[in-house]
């Protein structure tokens, strides 16, 4: 099932999202859906809230679907190591056709647990560990605009407004 995205505005992106307890069927489920609405958003990485549910999930597939081994599932992520610094365009399915450089750490360490409740740590550079960190923000509550300065945050958010006004977001 295809889930449509939320957008800016909605309060689901801004708050923390409960921690996932119940590895059942209903989960994994629950994450093919994500990856297919992912996939279908034409995104590299989906967080539970980016599909109206506060769960600590989050899919990721930066080689969108060229790699089948490079699906990552992130259940109750937490970064636990970066280092670095990488400034890059970054965007977000949440808002759509907006994109700014974000400076975040070049390299990051994740532990989460997979669909089955397994612990497990993975590191990313790059554009991993700018996704790893993207969706983690996403489960704290967190959007990729928080890491701009005031002005480009405050323009940004203007023109969102002009564009729900307009009945266009």
């Amino acid at each position: 099932m295809i889930y449509p995205i939320v957008k800016f505005g909605d309060p689901v992106l801004e708050k923390p999202a409960e921690r996932v307890s119940a590895f059942d069927e209903e989960l994994k489920r629950l994450i093919d859906d994500m990856f297919e609405s992912m996939y279908s958003a034409h995104g590299v990485g989906l967080a539970a809230p980016q599909i109206g549910i506060g769960r600590r999930i989050a899919v990721i597939d930066i080689t969108f679907k060229e790699d089948p081994n490079a699906k990552l599932v992130l259940i109750n992520p937490e970064i636990i190591r970066s280092e670095g610094k990488h400034t890059q365009s970054e965007g977000c399915l949440s808002i759509p056709d907006f994109r700014e450089n974000v400076t975040r750490p070049n390299k990051v360490t994740v532990r989460a647990q997979d669909m089955n409740g397994k612990t497990f740590e993975k590191t990313g550079e790059e554009l991993l560990a700018r996704a790893l960190l993207h969706e983690t923000d996403h489960l704290n509550g967190k959007l990729y605009i928080s890491h701009l300065s005031a002005l480009k945050r405050d323009l940004m958010k203007r023109k969102i407004r002009k564009l729900m006004k307009a009945g266009e977001w």
